[in-house]
């Protein structure tokens, strides 16, 4: 039998270690916001989505009152089920660490690693809201009471969550986000801890007391990686693609 060229080999190799990658968003951003991270993997062979949740980016048309979590997590799960994808790996920043919470435990069967980037891992029964800042939790309360769809965020994004040189970027693309979603409890039975591969990423530049928790339960957790990137903001996959495209791809 006539031995494979190595170039063939090495084409089924790569081609064997492509991934899979579904990236969720945080509040007032979208899909646009992987795009520097998603072009990197992209060029390398791997498949990636990036989708913007019901009410905000490219699908800001469609916010209303009734948007909740549950409509959030269902649009990763119906995305993972009609794509028909299997050993995904799952990427959650910030807000969408409570979305990817949800829809584990839908589709966890389906997904075989998961990165959260600077994001809640909410326990049962918790809301957005409670996990807020004071004065962002009073806004979310405001707009509610108002009767309002969405509520903003901040005009001026400081540097604790983007550089400078992705500031004015960030801010023209950046809508109101679902007023409901940050109301409603969280549904969860686990399903976050059963994936096989786990990775936390904390970006500690900015401040937020419930990521330092997550990280140091992950760090006291065998089954969790865990690394801190400092002096980049929030929204590291602007601020540093590279490094944040090698992470995630390394955990996958």
């Amino acid at each position: 039998m006539a031995a494979a060229t190595p170039g063939l080999i090495g084409a089924a190799r790569a081609q064997s270690a492509r991934k899979t990658f579904v990236f969720v968003s945080g509040a007032f951003c979208g899909g646009w916001i992987w795009r520097p991270v998603s072009d990197r993997l992209e060029q390398g062979g791997h498949k990636v989505y990036a989708p913007s949740l019901t009410g905000l980016a490219d699908r800001s048309h469609l916010l209303t009152k009734d948007i909740n979590l549950d409509t959030h997590i269902a649009d990763v799960v119906n995305l993972i089920k009609w794509e028909s994808l299997e050993n995904v790996c799952l990427v959650a920043w910030s807000y969408a660490g409570f979305v990817g919470s949800g829809a584990l435990e839908s589709v966890g069967d389906r997904v075989s690693s998961v990165v959260w980037l600077d994001a809640f891992v909410p326990t049962d029964g918790q809301r957005v809201a409670d996990l807020a800042f004071e004065g962002f939790r009073k806004a979310i309360q405001m707009a509610a009471d108002k009767g309002e769809a969405g509520v903003h965020g901040l005009a001026k994004i400081p540097p604790i969550v983007v550089a400078e040189r992705d500031r004015a970027f960030a801010e023209s693309k950046v809508t109101p986000h679902p007023v409901g979603t940050y109301l409603q409890p969280i549904k969860v039975s686990g399903a976050l801890q059963k994936v096989a591969k786990k990775t936390y990423i904390r970006l500690p530049e900015f401040p937020q007391p419930h990521f330092d928790k997550a990280l140091a339960d992950c760090k006291g957790d065998k089954s969790w990686t865990t690394f801190e990137l400092p002096d980049i903001g929030h929204m590291a996959m602007l601020d540093a693609p590279d490094r944040v495209s090698e992470l995630i791809l390394q955990a996958a």
